[in-house]
C-alpha cells in the first residue's frame, strides 16, 4: 500500500484504538523501511507520475510478532478530564454539569461507533474484517474475527464506564449543590 492507502485504511480499522496523523504515518515508513521492516517501490501513479508502494518484509512479520508477543511497558497517561473533575470545586455547579454531559455525550457517540463495529463483525459486514479475512488462512479466520470483536467489546466497555462515572458526578454535584445559591460566571 502507499502511504495515503495505509492512512484510509488505519482509520477505518484501528484508527478507534490508535490514532495517527499521515504526519505520523509518512516518516513512521520512512523509518521502517531504514529499519528493512518494509520496503518501497515506485509505482506508476497517473500519467506522469509515481507515488510510494510498501510491502512488509519477513523481518516485519517477525518483528510484528515479537511485538505482539511482548507484555507491554504501560506508559502513564494523561486525562484532562479526570484531573479537571479533581477541581471542580473550582467550578460553578453549572460549568461543571456542563463538561460532564459533554463527557457524557462523547462517550455516547464512541460507544455507538464501537457497537455498530460489533454489530458489523457479529453480522459479517465489518469491510475492515472482511478486508483482513481474505487474506487470513481458513484455519485462523475465527481467531482473527474473536480478537477483532474482544478489542471493541473492551472500548465498549470503557465508554459505558466513563458515561457512568459522569452520571455519578452529575448526581454528586446535585448532592453537593443543594440549597447552595447559584454562582455566575
Amino acid at each position: 500500500m502507499t502511504g495515503y492507502d495505509l492512512h484510509k485504511r488505519f482509520d477505518s480499522s484501528v484508527g478507534h484504538v490508535w490514532y495517527a496523523p499521515d504526519s505520523q504515518i509518512y516518516p513512521e515508513l520512512r523509518k521502517m523501511e531504514a529499519d528493512g521492516v518494509v520496503t518501497a517501490e515506485e509505482v506508476p501513479w497517473g500519467t506522469k507520475g509515481t507515488k510510494r508502494e510498501y510491502h512488509i518484509t519477513g523481518a516485519g512479520r517477525d518483528a510484528l510478532r515479537t511485538w505482539m508477543n511482548t507484555t507491554l511497558p504501560y506508559a502513564r497517561f494523561r486525562d484532562a478530564m479526570h484531573l479537571k473533575s479533581a477541581y471542580f470545586e473550582w467550578a460553578t455547579p453549572d460549568a461543571a454539569r456542563s463538561q460532564l454531559r459533554a463527557h457524557i455525550a462523547h462517550y455516547e457517540s464512541e460507544l455507538a461507533q464501537w457497537q455498530d463495529q460489533i454489530d458489523q463483525i457479529d453480522g459479517g459486514s465489518s469491510p475492515m474484517l472482511n478486508r483482513r479475512l481474505e487474506v487470513t488462512p481458513e484455519k485462523d479466520r475465527k481467531r482473527t474475527a474473536a480478537f477483532k470483536r474482544y478489542a471493541y467489546e473492551g472500548l465498549v466497555q470503557r465508554a459505558e464506564q466513563e458515561i457512568a462515572w459522569a452520571r455519578d458526578g452529575l448526581r454528586l454535584i446535585d448532592d453537593l449543590d443543594v440549597g447552595q445559591p447559584e454562582e455566575t460566571p
